[in-house]
């Protein structure tokens, strides 16, 4: 997964527990696509002071999915609705039940990417 996207996703689940000011420069980072330059004119600091929040900020972020992996288990998740959606494609027409394993899985997926 390509790093921005990665720490977009990361800021999704684990924002909230970073400081106020590291998630909003990685928000204008990760988000806004802005540059270091860009950032330290906004927010009044150094190029260096944006990096080194950044740093920290990006470093909060792995560890917390290290440790609690809620990205890596939806993936994993999506990933079996998926499979599942599929299997239940691939059922001949008429089968009792497709209609109701269709439509679990379709619920299942809504209430993960919530």
């Amino acid at each position: 997964m390509e790093k921005h996207v990665e720490l977009g996703c990361l800021l999704g689940y684990y924002g909230a527990l970073l400081t106020e000011r590291q998630r909003a420069l990685l928000e204008q980072h990760v988000l806004e696509d802005c540059s270091l330059a860009e950032i330290a004119e906004r927010e009044g600091i150094s190029r260096q002071g944006v990096r080194d929040a950044l740093k920290r900020g990006e470093d909060q972020l792995y560890e917390l999915e290290q440790k609690l992996g809620f990205m890596r288990r939806d993936a994993a998740l999506l990933q079996a609705v998926d499979e599942l959606r599929n299997l239940a494609e691939k059922l001949p027409a008429g089968t009792p039940g497709k209609a109701a394993l269709s439509a679990k899985a379709e619920e299942l997926y809504d209430m993960i990417e919530e």
